[in-house]
């Protein structure tokens, strides 16, 4: 019986699946990665893994005459999810599947970075995000999208209400960063970009803080949900 497989796009080095791995292996996938900037990138068929995972990156959709791969990824990913080939997508992940979908990524009115949690919406049937309920996780980032059409928000924060939403039970797209708590890149995170965590209104002491006071358990809630969402694919 052939190995399901699972396919990571990297966009930066200190932006990895993390704590997604163990759900996704332990659901019987052999997990591979590919970065962005690996000259078989743009001639990568996008359809062929079994399940594509798209991380964060701090560069912005619509920056496609700076970053020119994301003009190929867009039109490749588009052709996946006209496939409803099963695809997650975390952050900036999440904005390439809403612009691939036909929303619009713009950079939002402020910065959200730090660990709040989100309200999930219970209405939605079989909503995989249930298990993050009342969980404060990661957030880190200051572009938005709108919803692209014949697609369930599935939840939303008090800095933006759209922070996750699915097409079908294939496609899943999170805006936060509940696979965060535990991995040590978080470090460079703070390094990278000191000055989002002072935007937002932190400091560095309180959001290293929450992260040890937060961490595991945002962690073990993002692995449960990916756990769900596995668990129903078509």
């Amino acid at each position: 019986m052939r190995q399901k497989r699972a396919l990571i796009i990297r966009h930066v080095p200190y932006e990895g699946i993390a704590g997604y791995r163990a759900p996704i292996e332990g659901a019987g996938y052999q997990v591979d990665r590919i970065d962005v900037s690996d000259p078989h990138f743009s001639s990568l068929d996008l359809c062929e893994p079994d399940l594509l995972i798209m991380m964060g990156g701090p560069m912005g959709v619509y920056e496609q005459d700076h970053f020119p791969w994301i003009t190929c990824q867009l039109r490749r990913l588009a052709q996946r999810l006209e496939a409803d080939r099963p695809t997650l997508g975390v952050c900036f992940g999440a904005q390439m599947i809403a612009q691939a979908l036909g929303g619009h990524v713009f950079p939002g009115p402020r910065k959200e970075v730090g660990f709040h949690a989100v309200t999930v919406h219970e209405d939605v049937s079989a909503n995989p995000l249930l298990p993050i309920a009342d969980q404060p996780i990661l957030h880190w980032h200051g572009d938005t999208f709108t919803l692209p059409e014949n697609v369930e928000l599935l939840a939303s924060s008090h800095v933006y209400e759209n922070q996750a939403f699915r097409r079908g039970p294939n496609i899943l797209a999170l805006q936060f960063h509940a696979e965060m708590g535990l991995d040590p890149r978080f470090d460079a995170w703070i390094e990278e970009w000191p000055e989002s965590v002072i935007e937002a209104g932190g400091c560095e002491t309180s959001l290293r803080a929450a992260h040890d006071l937060h961490g595991p358990s945002a962690v073990a809630a993002g692995q449960a949900a990916i756990t769900r969402w596995l668990e129903g694919f078509e």
